[in-house]
């Protein structure tokens, strides 16, 4: 209810004196078009950022002349508002989408009428935000193109390196000893010449901090104190930079969680010995009996996302990094916006990143072997899933200033694995476009074609979903595959244990003994010609003989030397 009262006295605001560059007041009768809805979030969204704003507002069931509160039918239905928040982030830079969308019922001449009010975060600093690539701004009430010099005043903000800032009262002594030498091992490691190696091993710990530009001008910079420091010192941090990881049970509750500190350059090491890595197993194709054994979780995998976590977040905000484990998946979060845009983006071939938010922690992280050289650790990351035939790893851009990596340790769809397998020269941007497909999560319609022509979908658009013939295809190969894993052998020895204990069987009653066993792909027909089989076949290896020649009314028996047979 006070939410409630404090919107409705935020929306008498907009409606009597907000700013017109990030407000927009629209009728939306019954519908409203979302490519001026993405192009209304881009202009708002910047011009928040520059007049210093945290957020702005697109108001629907509001007259934009007079400012009247006629009323809106804007998507009744249920859960379409929250599904408007993912086609909004499809589209837009770094995936940002509304803060929150709110309906109220504010009441006009004693009756109720639905507003929406959708809250756009402003644009991260030195990032504009876009829709559909297309930077978006407002000339009064007039909706256009941002200006060039309003387009690079935002990017400017970039230029704010907090790992490069130095700790004035931080010296060598409040550094990790240990961590010291880890550095020193992996950058050996990391150049692999010999006379680097020489030239390191020579140098005192402060004179090597110096090379690799941690200490500058004679002082401990933040990146410095972050990737080495003496957790015993972290309060001479502006902000003291954290980890934790939680374990969560299936009922989503915290069964065991630790806080870990400075140095971070060891933070991999400490959390991987946390993480529970078990054996999965799965069948990746129907046509093997073997299932395919794999740890859930590639070590690799989970270095590069944790670290990309140290290397990108935000510390200024003060928020921890936080890794979660449940049952079968692993969630990354770090403050911060995503900056390459999108994760579309991240995953080109020939991606580059523009900028580090930590330009010289990045860099250092790269001498240290802690992060990929060429931009190009998502990338492989999505290359390890889709090697494995495991979901790609879902990115969640939806929470304000905040990175949201969740990366799957099982199948969640035999079809998409089932693909996967048959199709091992599908890109990642193909995969990538298929694991949204499984995961029933939204593809423009070019993209829906592109995947049509590939014969992976079928459905109407939007109510896409692969191939069901695929999917027939694998359940029955499946079910033959788990029932066939019995083998002749496992029929053979029901066969002999029954003539143990009873001394003689008609072939009418080894017929019952086996047909509810055998598979359910196979027909009446022929389940009967594979009793008749296994029969002929104990007999030809001297273990079972009949009681006279007419087998149909003959009884089977064990041979007097059946256990020198077997």
């Amino acid at each position: 209810l006070q939410l409630k009262n404090e919107l409705l006295l935020t929306l008498d605001k907009l409606i009597s004196n907000w700013e017109n560059e990030v407000v927009e007041f629209k009728e939306a009768n019954k519908d409203f078009d979302k490519e001026k809805i993405g192009k209304y979030f881009s202009a708002i969204s910047n011009e928040a950022n520059l007049k210093n704003i945290q957020y702005g507002w697109l108001v629907f069931g509001v007259r934009d002349k007079d400012k009247a509160i006629v009323g809106s039918d804007y998507r009744l239905k249920a859960n379409s508002l929250e599904k408007l928040k993912d086609e909004i982030a499809f589209q837009t830079t770094g995936s940002i989408s509304f803060i929150d969308i709110f309906e109220l019922y504010p009441k006009v001449n004693d009756e109720s009428k639905r507003v929406i009010m959708m809250q756009i975060p402003a644009a991260v600093a030195g990032i504009p935000t876009g829709w559909k690539d297309h930077y978006y701004g407002r000339n009064g009430e007039s909706l256009g193109a941002l200006s060039i010099d309003e387009i690079e005043r935002i990017r400017s903000q970039q230029n704010r390196d907090w790992s490069k800032k130095t700790i004035e009262t931080a010296t060598i002594e409040h550094l990790d000893k240990n961590a010291i030498v880890l550095a020193r091992n992996n950058y050996k490691e990391k150049m692999k010449k010999p006379h680097i190696t020489e030239e390191v091993d020579n140098m005192t710990d402060e004179e090597f901090l110096t090379k690799i530009k941690l200490i500058q001008n004679g002082k401990i910079t933040n990146a410095c104190m972050l990737l080495l420091g003496n957790e015993d010192y972290d309060y001479l941090f502006s902000t003291t930079p954290e980890a934790s990881w939680r374990l969560y049970n299936t009922q989503g509750d915290i069964k065991d969680y630790e806080i870990f500190k400075v140095p971070f350059i060891t933070l991999g090491d400490r959390i991987l010995k946390k993480i529970r890595n078990l054996t999965y197993r799965y069948m990746t194709n129907a046509n093997t009996l073997f299932p395919s054994e794999t740890d859930q979780y590639d070590n690799w995998l989970l270095r590069e996302l944790l670290n990309n976590c140290i290397a990108h977040s935000d510390y200024l905000l003060g928020t921890r990094i936080y890794i979660d484990e449940e049952e079968d998946q692993i969630t990354f979060k770090n403050p911060g916006s995503f900056l390459p845009g999108s994760i579309q983006t991240a995953i080109q071939k020939n991606y580059n990143s523009p900028f580090y938010r930590n330009q010289l922690l990045a860099e250092t992280m790269v001498k240290l072997n802690m992060i990929d050289t060429q931009s190009m650790g998502i990338r492989k990351v999505f290359k390890i899933q889709k090697e494995k035939y495991f979901p790609m790893p879902d990115y969640d851009f939806s929470t304000f200033n905040q990175v949201k990596v969740t990366v799957y340790g099982k199948i969640l769809n035999d079809n998409y694995t089932q693909v996967l397998f048959n199709n091992p020269n599908f890109d990642i941007e193909t995969v990538y476009l298929i694991d949204r497909v499984q995961k029933y999560l939204p593809i423009d319609k070019e993209a829906a074609k592109y995947l049509r022509k590939l014969k992976v979908i079928e459905g109407r658009f939007p109510n896409i979903y692969i191939s069901n013939k695929i999917a027939e295809m694998i359940d029955k190969k499946a079910d033959y595959v788990k029932n066939k894993a019995f083998d002749d052998r496992y029929y053979q020895e029901l066969i002999i244990n029954y003539l143990k204990n009873f001394n003689e069987a008609s072939r009418d009653e080894i017929r019952a003994l086996l047909f509810d066993k055998l598979s359910d792909v196979l027909t009446y027909d022929q389940k009967d010609s594979k009793v008749k089989n296994l029969l002929q076949l104990l007999k030809r290896h001297g273990i079972i003989e009949t009681d006279k020649g007419a087998v149909k009314t003959s009884k089977w028996r064990l041979t007097s030397n059946y256990k020198n047979k077997l």
